[in-house]
C-alpha cells in the first residue's frame, strides 16, 4: 500500500535540536511502510524577523542524512512507489519568496512541491490563522500563489486565515491543499478547518492530511488512532472520502497520540478506519492514493 505523509519538521529537528530524539527514522518509515514523507522547510519561529536563509540553508544541509539511510530524495509524489521510503520537500513559511516571484521557480527547481504561505507570523504574502485578522492575501500574496499553481507547487492553506484561504478558491485557478490540520466541529482551534472550509475542499477537489497533533484533534489535548480516524471519517461524511489523507507534524508536535508516537505506528490508524466499517479500498486511499490524485489535478 502507497502510504504518504505530508508534513513533518524532521529537517529541522535534524538542524537545530541534535540531543532530541526524532519521530521519525529510517527504520520506522520502513516499519510502518511510509512510501513518502514531506519534509518541511521552515522559516523559523521568528518570520522574516529571523535569519530565515540560515534556518533553512541548515535544513538542506541535515538532508543527505536522510539519503545516507536509504531514504531517496523525489520530485513528485508519483515518483514514489509502493515498497519504497522516500521524501519530498516542502515550505513552510512564505518568507522564502520575499526577496521576488522568481524565488518561487527557484524552489521548484530545488524539489519544492508544496509550500503553505505563511506559519503564525503576518509576511508579505498574508496573514496566519492565529492572529484573528480578517483581511486576504496581499497583492504580492496572490501573486505568488498563481506563480506556485504555474510551476506545480501545491498551495498549502494549514496556518492561512479565513480570508486568505477563500481568496485561493476565489482568485486562483487551482485547489490548494491543507498539509496538517485537522476539523474545527470535532475540536475548535482556530488551527482547524470549519465544515465550510472542507466542503468547498472537497467540491474544488483540493487535499486534507489530518494532523496528529492531539491538541488539534481534542480541546482537552488527549488523543489516540481512534480520534485520528473520527476526524478522517468527519470529512469523509462530508463527501471527502476522495480527498483526505495524513499530516502527522511529527517532529513538530511535543506530543502524540497514545498510540501513533512515529511512522511505524500508522498502521493503528487503518485498524480503527477498518472498525468504522472503511474497506480496504477507501484505507488505501486515504493512505496515500488520494494524495496522488490530488496531484495529478493540479
Amino acid at each position: 500500500m502507497y502510504i504518504a505523509d505530508t508534513h513533518s519538521d524532521t529537517l529541522f529537528a535534524m538542524a537545530f535540536q541534535p540531543n532530541d530524539p526524532l519521530m521519525i527514522t529510517p527504520d520506522r518509515l520502513r516499519s510502518g511502510g511510509v512510501t513518502l514523507q514531506v519534509c518541511a522547510l521552515w522559516t523559523g519561529r521568528k518570520g522574516n524577523k529571523g535569519d530565515v536563509d540560515a534556518i533553512v540553508a541548515a535544513e538542506l544541509a541535515a538532508m543527505p542524512r536522510l539519503m545516507d539511510a536509504g531514504i531517496r530524495k523525489v520530485d513528485d509524489p508519483a515518483d514514489a512507489k509502493d515498497g519504497e521510503h522516500c521524501f519530498m520537500l516542502s515550505i513552510e513559511g512564505g518568507e522564502v519568496f520575499e526577496k521576488g516571484i522568481h524565488t518561487v521557480q527557484e524552489w521548484r527547481s530545488k524539489g519544492v512541491r508544496m509550500a503553505a504561505l505563511l506559519w503564525n507570523n503576518e509576511n508579505a504574502i498574508g496573514y496566519p490563522a492565529k492572529s484573528g485578522d480578517k483581511r486576504g492575501l496581499t497583492a504580492y500574496g496572490l501573486q505568488v500563489a498563481k506563480e506556485m499553481q504555474r510551476v506545480g507547487m501545491a498551495v498549502d492553506v494549514s496556518h492561512l486565515n479565513e480570508a486568505g484561504f477563500y481568496d485561493l478558491f476565489s482568485k486562483t485557478d487551482k485547489p490548494p491543499m491543507a498539509s496538517h490540520s485537522c476539523c474545527r466541529k470535532l475540536c475548535d482551534h482556530f488551527r482547524n478547518l470549519t465544515d465550510e472550509q472542507l466542503r468547498l475542499m472537497i467540491r474544488e477537489g483540493g487535499f486534507v492530511g489530518v494532523n496528529f497533533y492531539p491538541h488539534f484533534l481534542s480541546e482537552d489535548g488527549k488523543a489516540d488512532a481512534a480520534l485520528i480516524a473520527r476526524h478522517i471519517d468527519h470529512i469523509c461524511q462530508l463527501g471527502g472520502a476522495q480527498i483526505v489523507g495524513f499530516g502527522s507534524d511529527f517532529d513538530g508536535i511535543e506530543v502524540t497520540p497514545t498510540d501513533v508516537n512515529h511512522p511505524g505506528e500508522i498502521p493503528n490508524i487503518f485498524a480503527e478506519l477498518r472498525k468504522l466499517g472503511y474497506d480496504e479500498a477507501a484505507i488505501a486511499g486515504i493512505a496515500g492514493e488520494n494524495l496522488l490524485k490530488y496531484y495529478q489535478r493540479i
